[in-house]
């Protein structure tokens, strides 16, 4: 037997160990913190590396090398996802986390364009490129892992704890970025300061990897493995994903569109918003990001216990509506003064955590336990890459072009357009179970609760 911790064999995903549970849940997180403590990074240091890695300190090929990587992420999904169905989740997470780790730490270690020009420049898209592929497989998988191995009556509290983990990687990354401005000088933040905070992710990476190599792979997964019934091939698990499960597929880039739009604008393009636009300092755009994502870390696991109960559908209507009626409104008082900029984004980031506190809740369960990673993997990196990263270099131009200070607002509002069609095709799925090779359901009857059917 391994001398990793498991469940029982054949379990249902409810009967984890508690302690078993909480390594799982802090397993997916860690990486979930490696990953977006990379992107909150390279947010609020963004200005740093165009004038230390780029010809012109151009902000525009800055947010490009931010945006390549995440264009590469469908190649790390088609590859990652379908061998994660075949292999194991926990095999694959081990991988994904050590590579995206270690290109985060060397994008500390490029020599300065003045040192080596333009070579500079292309070892920056270089390693976000791998960055992103590594990311491809880590989202999904983590996401994957965790909501396998929460009690079924409850995946939404716990895979809130994904989300916890991203929000606390962004904050940790403004944080420390914070620390290091107002403990040194301008001029060692210009030359050595901004590479710090990248060096972090080494270490965090293999916490991650001990965690992962301490637990077996999923009650969900063994049960497959043990009725000889995962893919044999991972060409296999992407024929069936293309061939059998394409519409959740749509139904999940739909809401992905609207999900990660959101998530981009208000919590990676945001602190360049507020100095590029509004005219904020570096610390002001730091506190802001910070206290916003801080406010927004304490209402996750509430949203996700009230998503148990309610269902996840009516999670996302009320965010997505209400992100379409207040994003005009709360875009148009930022400019007034620095404390309704707080407000603003406070307001906005507490419309978005319905959507960001059940997202391994809801992904995951559209699909059957086969194909499961692949799918959300694919599904998801390939309308993130389009529609996610891309969008501060988006957001950044348009407003260029069109001196509409206040464009973020309008595409917003259209992603939520797009995650409302979607939505409509969305299936409820809490309280389901996420074992077995049919797409998960919702035990709910009539007008009972999904918590209570």
């Amino acid at each position: 037997m391994s001398t990793a911790e498991s469940t029982p064999a054949g379990g249902t995903a409810g009967d984890a160990e508690p302690s078993v549970l909480r390594k799982a849940i802090a397993a997916s997180a860690v990486g979930n913190f490696t990953e977006w403590f990379d992107y909150g990074v390279y947010s609020v240091v963004a200005t740093y590396i165009a004038t230390a890695l780029v010809p012109g300190e151009s902000i525009a090929v800055t947010l490009g090398a931010f945006a390549v990587s995440f264009l590469i992420r469908p190649l790390g999904g088609f590859v990652w996802g379908p061998l994660g169905d075949r292999i194991g989740r926990r095999k694959v997470l081990a991988t994904t986390i050590l590579l995206m780790a270690g290109a985060t730490f060397c994008v500390g270690l490029i020599p300065s364009h003045a040192q080596i020009g333009w070579a500079a420049t292309l070892v920056l898209y270089l390693l976000r490129m791998l960055q992103g592929f590594s990311t491809g497989g880590e989202y999904g998988g983590a996401a994957t892992f965790m909501a396998e191995y929460s009690p079924d009556r409850k995946r939404g509290f716990f895979g809130s704890f994904l989300e916890f983990g991203t929000l606390s990687g962004f904050a940790g990354g403004s944080l420390i970025t914070l620390a290091l401005q107002l403990t040194t000088s301008d001029s060692f933040m210009q030359s050595w300061g901004w590479r710090i905070p990248f060096f972090v992710a080494l270490p965090l990476g293999l916490i991650g990897l001990y965690l992962r190599t301490q637990l077996e792979d999923t009650p969900a997964f063994r049960d497959l493995e043990d009725q000889g019934e995962t893919e044999g091939k991972a060409t296999t698990a992407l024929k069936d994903l293309i061939t059998t499960y394409w519409r959740p597929i749509l139904t999940l880039s739909g809401l992905v569109i609207a999900l990660n739009v959101v998530n981009y604008t208000l919590l990676s393009y945001m602190p360049t918003y507020v100095r590029t636009r509004l005219g904020l300092s570096e610390t002001q755009a730091l506190v802001l990001a910070s206290v916003g994502q801080l406010f927004m870390m304490c209402f996750l696991p509430l949203s996700g216990a009230l998503s148990d109960r309610v269902g996840r559908k009516p999670m996302w209507l009320f965010s997505m509506i209400g992100l379409f009626v207040m994003a005009i409104p709360m875009y148009l008082i930022m400019p007034i003064n620095f404390g309704l900029t707080i407000v603003a984004f406070m307001v906005l980031g507490l419309l978005y955590v319905p959507q960001l506190s059940t997202i391994s809740a809801t992904f995951p369960a559209m699909f059957p336990t086969q194909v499961r990673y692949a799918g959300f993997a694919i599904g998801y990196n390939v309308a993130t890459s389009l529609f996610g990263g891309t969008a501060p270099l988006v957001n950044d131009a348009f407003i260029s072009w069109t001196n509409i200070e206040i464009f973020p607002a309008f595409y917003m509002m259209a992603s939520c357009v797009v995650g409302l069609i979607a939505w409509l095709s969305m299936k409820e799925t809490a309280g389901a179970s996420l074992k077995g090779t049919e797409i998960p359901e919702a035990p709910t009857v009539g007008g009972i609760k999904p918590a209570q059917a």
